[in-house]
């Protein structure tokens, strides 16, 4: 069957967005007028994915996804809102939304996620809140790659308002690559294994810790990783890859050493510490 998604709210360059044969062929996009008649669309067909009215706010979606999830109880919604406040996103975090964006909307990022949607098949949550506050939010996130995409976004939309739009991607990029080497070295890309990630805003820095559940590691014993390169020989991990038999890579943990301004491993080396000062 073609995938199928169910759009609220007036009409909008969102739909046209969801139409673009270029996005997902054959998709079916259906589209509600608002919530009454999204319920009852529900109602009649499993949707693969729900998007939410970008006009109503968090709140109000948030409440209307308890009365999808009486029709629906596994149904995944990308919250679209005029506004999301820290404190708001952290409610969707809890109420398992499985993207939330606020205005103005970037169309590659809404489409990445509602084609990470569709695509999700296991049926897991993927997320558990562990403690969220506006300045600290810890989460425990089972090992797959869709997951990790799926924080990512969460944590983006957690964003410090003082801090530049460039400046803010470099760093999710640092973190980024220090997740997606976790869940790749450290679990395995194992959906039953869990890392552990935390951010968290103090006065003069932000920090972000990773906790994977593999036996760690030492850097000067990572010989395929960009980062133990001799100063005067930038790609010879390159060649133990390819000996090694391994794909062409290497290089997450020193573009993130050099974008934030502090990593710190722990002994273990299946900890770690990026530090972004912001005064």
């Amino acid at each position: 069957m073609p995938p199928s998604i169910l759009l609220i709210g007036a009409a909008s360059d969102v739909e046209d967005w969801l139409r673009d044969p270029a996005f997902l062929k054959d998709a079916v996009v259906d589209r509600a007028q608002g919530s009454v008649q999204g319920l009852r669309l529900l109602r009649r067909h499993a949707y693969d994915v729900v998007v939410t009215d970008r006009a109503t706010a968090v709140d109000e979606d948030l409440a209307l996804l308890q009365e999808m999830r009486e029709i629906r109880p596994f149904v995944k919604v990308v919250l679209l809102a005029p506004t999301a406040a820290p404190e708001e996103v952290i409610r969707a975090l809890r109420a398992h939304v499985f993207a939330v964006f606020d205005a103005p909307f970037d169309a590659a990022s809404v489409l990445d996620m509602v084609r990470l949607a569709i695509s999700e098949s296991e049926g897991r949550q993927g997320i558990e809140v562990v403690s969220a506050t506006r300045n600290w939010v810890t989460l425990r996130i089972d090992c797959r790659r869709l997951t990790a995409e799926r924080v990512l976004s969460f944590l983006d939309q957690l964003r410090d308002r003082d801090i530049a739009d460039a400046e803010r991607a470099d760093l999710m990029l640092a973190v980024r690559e220090v997740l997606m080497n976790a869940i790749e070295h450290g679990g395995a890309f194992d959906p039953d294994q869990v890392v552990e990630i935390s951010a968290v805003r103090t006065a003069r820095a932000i920090v972000f810790y990773v906790r994977d559940p593999g036996p760690g590691f030492r850097i000067d014993e990572l010989p395929h990783a960009a980062i133990s390169n001799p100063p005067d020989d930038p790609a010879a991990h390159l060649e133990r890859r390819q000996r090694a038999g391994l794909r062409a890579g290497g290089f997450g943990l020193l573009l993130a050493r050099s974008i934030v301004d502090e990593m710190i491993l722990s002994e273990r080396g299946n900890e770690i510490l990026l530090v972004k000062h912001t005064s």
